[in-house]
């Protein structure tokens, strides 16, 4: 049996929630077998810089941090529901890869 392995990753929480309810809803349509969302380990992105441009006055530091959030589904896939999950509206800054797997 083949599946489809789907890995999504954004900064936006809110846009990869939707995104997976999207998915589970052509699951529970298509009747395939899923598995997940399964959030893998949130990548935190930190920068540390001076405030100050010259060197001179008081040392004050500015922290800044990007959150990469992931999500795994594992999709039991057939041609219907293939062709239903690549056509699932993506947002801006959503990354998604689509990976053909046998289980």
């Amino acid at each position: 049996m083949q599946k489809a392995r789907i890995k999504l990753a954004s900064t936006d929480i809110n846009k990869i929630n939707q995104t997976c309810e999207y998915i589970k809803s052509i699951a529970e349509k298509t009747g395939v077998v899923l598995r997940g969302p399964i959030p893998l380990p949130t990548k935190k992105l930190k920068i540390t810089t001076r405030k100050s441009p010259d060197g001179e006055g008081k040392a004050s530091w500015e922290r800044y941090e990007m959150r990469v959030h992931k999500r795994l589904i594992d999709l039991g896939i057939d041609e219907r529901a293939l062709r239903l999950v690549m056509r699932v509206p993506i947002p801006d800054g959503l990354n998604i890869e689509i990976e053909m797997i046998d289980a």
